[in-house]
């Protein structure tokens, strides 16, 4: 079965009732293209035992993951889709279940090492999912995720990039990061109004103070337009950054994640 034929995922999906809804943010997946280079961005050496895959759909990815991984867990929420799957990737464990409420942990540590993570992440629930991948980094070696390209381009952002946030920051911290393909709105069936991209994550050590690092960077960050100095106001004026090499009147993206580092240790 070619899933990246979409009168082949059509039939499947006739078959199964199943319609991609606005209530999941479902837009499945057709490209070839796009499907092969998340793919060989998964399997490269070492190659992983297992594979998790959070929110597969009808398994147009999953599919392709089972011929290569030998083990394949999958976690969807929509009750047609678990159905369907069934038919397209029979080889993979599917639990039928909300990605956000779901023991992460637990089912990777069930999965043999070393583990990969991929996900079409839906748009409104991409920050969330991010954060939950981001607390069990520890168990996969490395995870393929696709997101909506604007907050791919977040993630990527470097200093004096004004699309530069607490994201950007958290992300590089946890992760190195790098981009794998653009997928444009026709890779997907229904084609969605907006640009997707596709990111590989290799986990990084977490710092003991990773958390309160990361908050202090949100408080900086909270109001973007605005100084340095006005969004950690009681922790630094302006007299104090430029002490540290800053111009009082610095804004938040204009500084690199090391620069937040040694402002953070200095905070404290």
């Amino acid at each position: 079965m070619n899933l990246t034929d979409p009168s082949e995922l059509k039939a499947l999906l006739l078959r199964h009732g199943l319609r991609p809804t606005k209530q999941w943010g479902q837009h499945f997946l057709v490209s070839p293209k796009v499907v092969e280079a998340i793919l060989s961005r998964l399997t490269v050496n070492p190659a992983p035992l297992s594979a998790l895959e959070v929110g597969p759909g009808p398994g147009v990815l999953t599919a392709g993951l089972t011929d290569r991984v030998n083990h394949v867990v999958a976690i969807e929420v929509d009750p047609i889709a678990v159905s369907a799957l069934g038919e397209s990737a029979s080889k993979a464990r599917v639990h039928h279940a909300d990605a956000l409420q779901f023991d992460l942990r637990q089912v990777l540590l069930e999965l043999p090492e070393p583990r990969v993570l991929v996900s079409n992440m839906p748009y409104n629930i991409t920050g969330p999912l991010l954060a939950r991948f981001a607390a069990v980094r520890d168990l996969y070696q490395r995870a393929v995720l696709m997101m909506q390209h604007e907050v791919g381009r977040k993630i990527l952002a470097q200093a004096g990039n004004s699309e530069m946030g607490s994201l950007s920051i958290a992300m590089q911290t946890q992760f190195e990061i790098r981009k794998v393909i653009d997928a444009p709105a026709g890779a997907f069936f229904p084609p969605p109004k907006v640009e997707s991209i596709v990111l590989e994550f290799i986990p990084r050590p977490a710092e003991p103070d990773e958390d309160e690092f990361l908050g202090f960077v949100r408080q900086g960050f909270s109001q973007p337009r605005k100084t340095l100095a006005n969004n950690l106001r009681g922790r630094f004026d302006p007299v104090r950054l430029e002490g540290l090499g800053l111009s009082p009147t610095v804004r938040p993206h204009q500084i690199d994640r090391e620069t937040w580092r040694k402002l953070y240790n200095e905070s404290r």
